[in-house]
């Protein structure tokens, strides 16, 4: 009887052991592991403002990084950003260096190539930076035989690398730098997002103008990693959900001056 029992009980733990490994080898999908960690880490450039920036007392701010924390109050958790040079960050990202990103990112069908996006959350574009007073440039076509500015790695980059006939492109890991070359002289325009080149007008008045023409239109999104299908799908939801309550036409009137979700 002793040994009939001690092989039950032997039967019983072994079952119980094969159990508790199970458990311990269920996969959690994106959603879940966010979840489960009780955080969403953002990954962003911290120096494009008024998207995400440092201010006088080195916090992080900016109209991202207000969505963000409004997108982590819908799913639970806490929000944790990882600042990266903009050039690197969709390496960043599929290498699971942070969960999403939020950092004016345009959707383009290159990106589109390595990483998933949202639907868009608002709409950007291209546009071009002079130092006020500068009359010798007064549209696209008097860009010709300039020295201009540009983000590495970003849309605007590949606008001012497209186009042709201009003297030099400069390209600058932190769009700030390059705003620092055009006061400087050293640059004769920048060319980066309309939200951008507004805030740096507004926050600078004398100092800079944007010209009327734009050079393109382009819908920014978040990124995500092609897998995290249900980490896209709540935060689309949160999204849809922010739109409607009029959360981003708040954020959109605290950031650039106007509602961005008005038609």
């Amino acid at each position: 009887m002793k040994k009939f029992m001690s092989i039950i009980l032997t039967v019983t733990m072994a079952g119980a052991l094969l159990v508790g490994c199970g458990q311990k080898q269920e996969k959690l999908n994106s959603l879940q592991a966010v979840q489960k960690a009780g955080k969403l880490t953002i990954g962003l450039d911290d120096s494009y403002p008024p998207m995400e920036f440092r201010d006088a007392k080195n916090n992080l701010v900016g109209f991202d990084v207000d969505l963000g924390n409004e997108i982590g109050k819908k799913l639970g958790v806490e929000t944790e950003y990882t600042t990266t040079d903009f050039n690197g960050i969709l390496l960043a990202l599929t290498s699971s260096k942070f969960n999403i990103i939020l950092s004016g990112m345009s959707i383009t069908d290159k990106r589109k190539e390595s990483i998933d996006f949202s639907d868009t959350y608002v709409m950007g574009g291209q546009v071009v930076a002079i130092k006020q007073g500068d009359t010798s440039i007064k549209n696209l076509g008097d860009l010709k035989g300039k020295i201009v500015a540009c983000q590495l790695g970003s849309t605007g980059d590949s606008a001012a690398t497209a186009m042709k006939g201009l003297k030099e492109v400069k390209k600058y890991d932190k769009i700030t730098e390059a705003f620092q070359e055009l006061s400087a002289g050293r640059v004769d325009a920048v060319i980066m997002d309309a939200q951008v080149g507004g805030y740096y007008v507004a926050k600078k008045p004398g100092e800079y103008d944007v010209l009327k023409d734009v050079i393109s239109e382009e819908p920014m999104g978040i990124g995500f990693k092609k897998e995290d299908k249900e980490l896209r799908a709540a935060i689309q939801k949160a999204l849809n959900e922010l739109k409607t309550d009029g959360t981003l036409s708040k954020l959109s009137q605290k950031w650039f001056g106007f509602d961005a979700y008005t038609k």
